[in-house]
C-alpha cells in the first residue's frame, strides 16, 4: 500500500505544492524530485503490490505501463528542469506560467497513474481525461496564436475521443449488467474479466468499437491523429515527450483491457481485425506523411503515429508472439521517442527554428547533440542493434508466418518510414552549418540513459525480462 501511495500520493502532494510555490528553480527541483520518488515506489510494486479492491488493480500487465510511465515521467522532468530554464531565460515563458507548468505536470502524472491502476472502468475514464485536461493546457503554454489553436483543436478532438470511449464504456456496463447486477462491482476489471462468457456479445461488440474509436484518438491513429501534429510541434518539447512516450501508452492500455474482455466472451466478434486495419492505415499513412514534413518536431509526431499503428497492429495479430512484440515495441518506442525529443528540443533552441530547413551541420556546430539525434533517429528507425529492431523483427516475422500479404504491406511501411527520418535527418546532422552556433546548457544523462537501456535492450534481453513479458503476453490472449 506505500508503494500505491507513492505512485499516486507524491504527485497529488506536489501538484498542490507547486501550485502554490512562484520560484522556478524551487519548483523545478521539488517537479524532479516528486518524479524520483514516484518511480521509486512504482520499483517497490515489484516485490509488493497491494491486495486488489474495487477501485485499485496491480497486476502483471498494469505494472509494465506503470514502471514505464514514471520512469519517462523522472527523465523527463530532469530534461524539463534545463529546457524550461532556457525558456525563462530567453523570455518565452514567464513564471507564472511556470508556475502553472510544474503543477500541471505533476496533475498529468497523477492522472496517467491513476487510469494504470484503476479497477474501475468509470474511474479509469475519469483519470484518462484528468491526464488530456492537464496536457491541453500544457500544449497552449506559450500563448502565441498557433499554440492556442493546437490546444483548442487537441481539446475539441480529444473531447468527442473521450466521448466516444465514455459511450463504449456505458455500453460494457449494460452488456455486464444481466449477469452481474448493478452498482461498483459491475465496473471493477476483475469481476467483469470472471464473468465476461456470459455478458451479451452483442452489445459487447458495438462497445468495442466506439472503444476502438474512442481511445483510438487518444493513441494518435489514423484518421483520428490530426491533433497529434500540432500539439507536438507547438507545446514545450518535455510536453512532446511525454505524448508519445506516455499519454499514447495510457490510452492504449485501456483499450487492451477491452480486448481481453472481448476475448473471454465467446461469442463476441474478434477485435484483432479491426485493430489490424487501424494500425496498418496509421502505419502506412505516416510513413508517407513524413516525406512532406517541415518542422522537425511535427516530423516526429508523425513518427510516434507509425509507431503506434505497429504496436496496434501487433496486438492486433495477438497470440503470445504479437503480445509479446506489441509489449516490446511499445516499451523501446517510448524510451526512444522520449529521447529524440529531448534532443530535438535542445536543436530547437539552440537554433532558434524547428524548420528543418534552416537546421544543418549539427555533428560539427553541437556534436553531442548531432551525435545523439542520429543515435536515436538509428534506433527509432528499426537499425540494429538497438532494441526497436528486435521488436520490429518479431512484429513482421509473426506476421510473414501467419498472413504474408499484411507482413508484407507492413515492410514497405517501415521501409518508406526509414528513408523519409534518414533523409530528413541527415540534412540536418550533416553538411553546411546553418543557424547559430553558440553552446547550449543541455541535460544529456536523460537522453544518454534512454538510448543506452534501448541499445542494451537490442543486444540483451535479461531472461526474466523476457519471462514477464511472455508471461502477460499470453494475458492479453
Amino acid at each position: 500500500m506505500i508503494a500505491l501511495a507513492g505512485v499516486l500520493g507524491v504527485p497529488l502532494a506536489a501538484a498542490a505544492l507547486l501550485a502554490a510555490l512562484p520560484g522556478y528553480r524551487l519548483s523545478a527541483r521539488i517537479n524532479g524530485v516528486a518524479s524520483f520518488i514516484a518511480f521509486v515506489a512504482a520499483l517497490l510494486l515489484f516485490w509488493r503490490r497491494p491486495a486488489v479492491g474495487p477501485f485499485m488493480l496491480v497486476d502483471d500487465l498494469n505494472v509494465v505501463f506503470i514502471m514505464l510511465s514514471t520512469f519517462i515521467g523522472f527523465t523527463t522532468s530532469v530534461f524539463s528542469a534545463s529546457y524550461i530554464g532556457h525558456e525563462l531565460a530567453t523570455g518565452r515563458l514567464t513564471a507564472v506560467y511556470l508556475r502553472f507548468y510544474h503543477a500541471m505536470f505533476q496533475v498529468m502524472m497523477f492522472g496517467m497513474n491513476l487510469a494504470l491502476v484503476s479497477n474501475n472502468i468509470g474511474l479509469m475514464w475519469v483519470a484518462v481525461e484528468l491526464a488530456t485536461l492537464s496536457t491541453v493546457m500544457m500544449v497552449g503554454l506559450y500563448r502565441t496564436h498557433e499554440a492556442l489553436e493546437a490546444a483548442w483543436k487537441y481539446f475539441i478532438l480529444g473531447s468527442v475521443g473521450i466521448a466516444l470511449a465514455l459511450f463504449g464504456t456505458i455500453l460494457v456496463y449494460l452488456a455486464a449488467r444481466p449477469a452481474m447486477g448493478g452498482g461498483l462491482p459491475g465496473m471493477a476489471w476483475t469481476a467483469l474479466l470472471a464473468h465476461a462468457r456470459d455478458f451479451d456479445p452483442a452489445l459487447l461488440d458495438i462497445a468495442f468499437v466506439f472503444l476502438l474509436i474512442g481511445y483510438g484518438t487518444k493513441i494518435g491513429l489514423a484518421p483520428m491523429h490530426a491533433w497529434l501534429p500540432d500539439a507536438h510541434a507547438e507545446g514545450p518539447t518535455p510536453i512532446s515527450a511525454v505524448l508519445s512516450g506516455l499519454l499514447l501508452n495510457v490510452a492504449l492500455y485501456a483499450l487492451l483491457r477491452f480486448k481481453m474482455l472481448l476475448a473471454a466472451c465467446p461469442g463476441s466478434i474478434a477485435p484483432g481485425p479491426l485493430m489490424i486495419v487501424l494500425g496498418l492505415i496509421s502505419l502506412l499513412f505516416a510513413s508517407v506523411m513524413l516525406y512532406r514534413r517541415r518542422d522537425i518536431k511535427r516530423m516526429f509526431a508523425y513518427s510516434s503515429i507509425e509507431h503506434m499503428g505497429i504496436i496496434v497492429f501487433a496486438f492486433g495479430m495477438a497470440g503470445p508472439l504479437g503480445n509479446f512484440a506489441g509489449l516490446l515495441q511499445m516499451v523501446m518506442h517510448s524510451l526512444t521517442k522520449s529521447a529524440i525529443f529531448f534532443s530535438v528540443g535542445h536543436v530547437a533552441q539552440v537554433k532558434g527554428t524547428q524548420r528543418i530547413a534552416d537546421i544543418g551541420g549539427l555533428t560539427e556546430s553541437h556534436p553531442v547533440l548531432g551525435w545523439s539525434l542520429i543515435a536515436g533517429v538509428a534506433a527509432i528507425t528499426g537499425l540494429p542493434p538497438f532494441g526497436v529492431f528486435t521488436s520490429e523483427f518479431l512484429v513482421v516475422s509473426s506476421t510473414f508466418a501467419r498472413t504474408p500479404l499484411l507482413a508484407g504491406l507492413l515492410a514497405c511501411g517501415l521501409l518508406l518510414a526509414l528513408g523519409a527520418l534518414l533523409m530528413r535527418v541527415s540534412s540536418v546532422a550533416f553538411g553546411v552549418v546553418r543557424g547559430p552556433v553558440a553552446p547550449v546548457e543541455a541535460s544529456y544523462l536523460p537522453i544518454f540513459a534512454h538510448l543506452a537501456l534501448v541499445l542494451i535492450a537490442g543486444v540483451y534481453l535479461p531472461w526474466p525480462l523476457v519471462a514477464w513479458f511472455q508471461h502477460v503476453a499470453v494475458l492479453l490472449g
